[in-house]
């Protein structure tokens, strides 16, 4: 039996950084949502171009820390103060300056842990297929061409209408992917 598959999206196909970058206002000021754009190098004011707004992978990193620094001083406390007392001199049970340095590495380590497994979950990785890696010509998007891909999701996307638009930002090589 034959597999069928079903378009995945547009892929258009830029020489220039300027190019892309005109491509890709063109594209947000059609109000398409299911889009990206590949480069083989940072382009500086892309985020601009695309109206992607600041990402939140900060908050999840600071959650990460917050979490670390009070889990530091809560543990410090609790083994100092409530578990394990030793009385000595008349000195506090508890003590923030002491239990500084724990809160402060458990800060870090949960602020990097943070960063790190909220990059992954809002990128959705891992990915074990991408139906753009199957095409041949974007591999050329790590050497030396700017592509666009529309997604067929999107729900302003029409195959001629996509294409037309794709066409009037300046690309010549425009090809439908499949899944």
């Amino acid at each position: 039996m034959g597999e069928t598959s079903k378009p995945y999206g547009i892929i258009a196909e830029f020489e220039t950084a300027a190019a892309i970058m005109h491509a890709a206002e063109k594209v947000r000021d059609s109000g398409f949502r299911k889009w990206d754009v590949f480069t083989p190098f940072p382009v500086h004011g892309m985020d601009r171009a695309m109206g992607l707004k600041n990402s939140k992978v900060g908050w999840f990193s600071f959650i990460g820390g917050a979490t670390g620094y009070t889990s530091g001083m809560l543990m410090i406390w609790y083994l100092n103060a409530v578990d394990y007392a030793i009385p000595i001199g008349g000195k506090p049970m508890f003590s923030p300056h002491g239990a500084f340095p724990p809160s402060y590495e458990l800060t870090i380590l949960l602020g990097a842990f943070g960063a790190i497994f909220g990059m992954l979950f809002l990128n959705r990785l891992p990915k074990l297929h991408h139906p753009l890696l199957k095409h041949e010509r974007f591999k050329l998007a790590t050497h030396d061409r700017f592509f666009v891909v529309i997604e067929t999701g999107d729900p302003k996307f029409s195959e001629t209408e996509t294409r037309a638009l794709l066409e009037s930002a300046g690309s010549k090589h425009i090809e439908l992917v499949e899944d």
